[in-house]
């Protein structure tokens, strides 16, 4: 067993990323295997040109902002 420090904002994140009956170990061993298996899916994926990597960039910037404007 190992421990691990974190600040309080990042163990904030955490916990709510956390599923109910789910250990902390358990949450980091998800998210560990859900990275892998993202970039599995990535490379499998068409590569997109320039012009679409700005559409989605725009996206998700409106998308951010929106979200604030609701905090």
């Amino acid at each position: 067993m190992s421990t691990i420090r974190v600040t309080d904002e990042v163990k904030e994140r955490l916990r709510d990323l956390k599923r109910d009956e789910e250990s902390f170990n358990d949450l980091l061993d998800r998210l560990s295997r859900s990275e892998k298996d993202v970039e599995a899916i990535a490379e499998s994926l068409p590569s997109v040109d320039e012009k679409e990597i700005e559409q989605m960039d725009e996206a998700r910037e409106r998308l951010n902002e929106s979200l604030e404007d609701r905090r």
